[in-house]
């Protein structure tokens, strides 16, 4: 006889136990399960110095918000692990680690698993397997140099991990800026690809850009505003929590050393071409800051603060070199991260839920299936729906939408 679950929670990260927190809370028997241990991306995607690049006091998971001595400072990652760790144990969390779900399918009256631990039957089936789920595949035609180590971000865990020589980081959102500085700061001779991700100062006016944020409403803007749908992936805004939160971007690595370069076009026989968009890419990494701080400045004088005045932006070098072709013998680049993001991997849910960029179409966590959802999503409902800020609002409502609970919870 199959095992059967009234509802199955599938990952026990940030939005599985957040998730689980408001079934219980509704009385609603349920099951977590976890492939790993409880935050197992946090443990194996991250590497060893990583930062979050929200402060404390943005860790407001329901029932468990931060509660330590540094609001203002940033959780380094072994940290976050024990924090989820010990909201698991807080909420009761009915954890089933280990546990892998292989397939998803629809049956005449719910649905059916195939996990590791054999079929499971349940009625309703929350998706909770995180915002990041495949690394991105190189787009790039090329062949792969034996000599080169290529690895994802996702795989990089300590300039100790790599070879001798210069890396060439491809990407320049917060991952790739991130471990940019980490080598370059290691002594590495360090390239950068810079793309078409934003920038933004850690702190303006002596208050933190998340603070500045939500009080522009930027964290609540919803998903229907977005231009369109590929625009959920869009990088955020590049800087770092790393030693008490600083700016980190292309123009604060090239003067710590780091050679700036264009998006890289192909990867060939050892030769690495490259397009001529560095000073177009820079150019719109600068505006997107000066119309964000001139909206900043717009707030202040509206709502009349009391904040200190503080000059917009960073120097700009007069001049940038435009590198086109980078050989990887007289370069020294023995190491290529690729910093290129990641994309939904749900190829083992057997179900027509899905557009043609794989995403779930769903209606803030909800589908046209009866009894599936999911949470934890980029973009699911607001920016911050993938955030520690943000998951426990949309957890909640696909929690009341399970029951059909006509009011949020108070008091969570």
């Amino acid at each position: 006889m199959r095992e059967h679950a009234e509802i199955v929670v599938i990952g026990g990260g940030q939005a599985g136990l957040c998730t689980s927190f408001f079934l219980a809370r509704y009385g609603q028997e349920h099951v977590v399960l976890e492939q790993g241990r409880v935050a197992e991306t946090w443990r194996t995607q991250r590497w060893e110095s990583f930062t979050l690049n929200t402060p404390n006091w943005t860790l407001q998971l329901p029932g468990h918000g931060y509660a330590g001595d540094g609001p203002d400072a940033f959780m380094p990652r072994d940290d976050v692990v024990s924090y989820l760790e010990r909201y698991a144990e807080v909420i009761d969390a009915p954890l089933r680690p280990g546990v892998r779900v292989a397939s998803l399918e629809r049956t005449s009256d719910g649905y059916l698993l195939e996990t590791s631990e054999g079929p499971l039957e349940a009625d309703t089936v929350v998706v909770a397997t995180g915002a990041f789920q495949r690394p991105r595949a190189p787009a790039i035609a090329g062949d792969r140099d034996p000599r080169i180590l290529q690895l994802h971000t996702s795989d990089y865990r300590s300039p100790d991990q790599l070879p001798a020589g210069a890396v060439l980081v491809i990407g320049s959102g917060q991952s790739g800026c991130q471990i940019a500085e980490e080598l370059v700061l290691q002594g590495r001779g360090v390239y950068l690809s810079v793309g078409r991700c934003p920038w933004a100062p850690r702190r303006y006016r002596g208050r933190d850009l998340v603070h500045w944020m939500i009080d522009l409403g930027l964290m609540d803007e919803t998903v229907d505003t977005l231009p369109a749908p590929a625009a959920r992936l869009a990088c955020n805004p590049s800087l770092s929590g790393d030693g008490g939160g600083h700016d980190c971007h292309p123009r604060t690595l090239a003067r710590l050393g780091v050679v700036l370069v264009g998006r890289v076009e192909v990867v060939r026989r050892g030769k690495i071409h490259i397009g001529p968009d560095l000073e177009t890419n820079l150019a719109k990494g600068d505006e997107f800051e000066e119309r964000l701080l001139e909206r900043i400045d717009g707030y202040v004088a509206d709502a009349g603060l009391d904040v200190p005045h503080e000059p917009a932006g960073v120097e700009v070098d007069p001049k940038v070199d435009s590198i086109r072709e980078l050989d990887c013998r007289s370069s020294g680049i023995a190491t290529i991260i690729w910093a290129n993001g990641y994309r939904p991997d749900f190829d083992w849910i057997h179900l027509d839920a899905f557009d043609g960029d794989g995403w779930p179409v769903h209606v803030r966590g909800c589908t046209a299936f009866p009894g599936l959802y999911f949470v934890g999503l980029h973009w699911l409902h607001t920016r911050k729906s993938a955030l520690f800020l943000g998951v426990g609002e949309d957890a909640e409502h696909v929690a009341r939408h399970i029951v059909g609970a006509p009011a949020p919870v108070t008091g969570s």
